[in-house]
């Protein structure tokens, strides 16, 4: 994924006008969006009937399929060139990233009595780790041999979606991790039932993706992020206030409002954050978006998980003493910090324009 996301990015951007590219990431955005968002389905429907491991014995013979079939039918498009990737940089980036997932994650773990590094070690690794890893990109792009180019970071629009793409991908992987939890050992559901319950919200993103393409194309990338954005954080906090006894239609209700806040959000901000950049720096660009999406996910969930983890242990005394009311306390107030963090998504939404037309 972390190879083949970027790539389809990059060629989608320099093969495709840009009076077509919102429709074309439209199309996309299924892709990116939606499949997270349905494989909870299909994993409850798998862990309810058979083995935890037929989940990947089903998912060999499709990545097999589309091995072959991108050799076959995949044409080869741009310029090809002998490029040299910085060994450093790459084990840098395992000890940024990783130190800072490892991190927050390990302060959900110590408070439900888990025996784990202290979480400030992995956490200032981290820190470090992307601090050297900063620094060397900076000194390599001067001479065009960076892992990844930072001066992407120079174009206004880009950096903007950038950290609008964080808050939303914080946003869905957090919510695809602890409704499920809540669902089942709040409300008391099975497997099955919580992965049925994401399902609405996932087709509604796949059927939504296509058309909030063509309204970019005709409108503009505003007339469908600033709704998308202020409509997400809306759900949010509306899940800050579910409990023990909220019924399960409200709870999926909810979820489709949210998959339909960021169906109109992710669509406009991969048009817009790549259509800014200079040819030579697409490929950078989406290396990065793709990276702050897949870091931002991780990191957002360990986050949910850490902060739900906290509070219900606070709220029960002890990790054994959790039960239902404990846990809805707990999944609250992770929901209100996710409502905080996209009202503030709301402002940087504001200050995106549509990129210039190159020539």
């Amino acid at each position: 994924t972390a190879i083949m996301m970027p790539l389809l990015m990059t060629t989608v951007v320099s093969l495709v006008p840009a009076a077509n590219r919102g429709r074309l990431m439209g199309r996309i955005s299924i892709v990116i969006s939606v499949a997270p968002a349905i494989g909870p389905t299909l994993s409850g429907f798998v862990l309810e009937h058979l083995s935890w491991r037929a989940i990947f014995l089903i998912v060999l013979p499709i990545a097999v399929v589309s091995l072959i079939l991108g050799i076959l039918r995949m044409p080869d498009v741009g310029e090809q060139s002998h490029a040299r990737i910085d060994a450093f940089s790459v084990v840098l980036t395992v000890f940024a990233f990783g130190g800072i997932v490892y991190g927050l994650s390990a302060f959900g773990e110590r408070a439900n009595g888990g025996e784990t590094l202290p979480p400030w070690i992995p956490l200032i690794v981290g820190v470090i780790g992307l601090a050297v890893f900063v620094q060397r990109q900076l000194r390599l792009q001067r001479e065009d041999r960076a892992l990844l180019d930072l001066r992407t970071f120079r174009v206004r629009p880009f950096w903007l979606s950038t950290v609008l793409f964080v808050f939303c991908s914080i946003a869905l992987f957090g919510s695809l991790i602890l409704l499920p939890i809540y669902v089942q050992n709040v409300l008391g559901y099975s497997t099955l039932d919580s992965g049925l319950m994401l399902l609405p919200g996932g087709l509604l993103m796949g059927l939504l993706g296509p058309l909030v393409g063509r309204r970019i194309d005709a409108r503009g990338t505003r007339s469908t992020l600033i709704p998308g954005v202020a409509i997400s954080a809306a759900a949010l906090w509306a899940m800050g206030l579910f409990s023990e006894t909220t019924p399960l239609r409200q709870v999926i209700l909810t979820h489709i409002v949210l998959s339909f806040g960021l169906a109109c959000t992710f669509t406009p901000l991969f048009s817009v954050s790549l259509g800014s950049l200079p040819p030579k720096l697409m490929s950078h660009g989406s290396a990065t978006i793709s990276t702050a999406q897949q870091v931002a996910g991780a990191a957002g969930t360990a986050l949910f998980v850490t902060v739900m983890t906290l509070v219900s242990v606070r709220a029960a005394g002890s990790p054994e003493a959790v039960g239902p009311e404990a846990l809805a306390a707990g999944t609250r107030a992770a929901f209100l910090l996710g409502g905080v963090a996209s009202t503030l998504a709301i402002a940087a939404a504001w200050f995106i324009r549509d990129p210039e037309p190159r020539p």
